[in-house]
């Protein structure tokens, strides 16, 4: 069975009332639940923060013993050094994950300080983009 990690970054707790024309109307928990049930052969773990440092220390955690982590740093793609430096640092593959089309919306968010160092970026598919994740591994 293979375990990937599901890490999020800030204000995706707020996914299903924050902006729904942009991210929808579902919660991620919900989400979560069916992406278990259509994965079985997955051993799932799930972390959201709003806190740089807590997401930093949750790569550092998990970067050695997982076959996978999906990840979508939301704000803190175009802006932190440190998760950037920290994906660069474990040997679990990370692949990034943004809900909406980041290079449909301001120009900050077109670029990414993470992508370098992921196996690879899923943008714009919704909630979709997390199942493709999974996929990959």
């Amino acid at each position: 069975m293979k375990k990937i990690a599901i890490v999020n970054g800030p204000n995706l707790n707020l996914l299903g009332t924050r902006e729904p024309e942009i991210y929808g109307n579902q919660t991620f928990e919900a989400y979560f639940e069916r992406l278990q049930m259509k994965f079985p052969n997955v051993e799932f773990s799930y972390f959201q923060s709003n806190v740089e440092g807590e997401i930093i220390n949750k790569l550092h955690e998990i970067g050695f013993d997982f076959d996978g982590i999906v990840l979508n740093a939301a704000g803190y793609t175009h802006t932190s050094v440190s998760i950037a430096d920290a994906v660069k640092s474990i040997k679990t593959p990370v692949v990034e994950v943004h809900i909406s089309n980041v290079y449909a919306r301001e120009e900050f968010r077109c670029k990414s300080l993470i992508a370098p160092n992921c196996k690879g970026v899923i943008v714009g598919f919704g909630l979709l983009g997390y199942d493709l994740a999974v996929e990959v591994f």
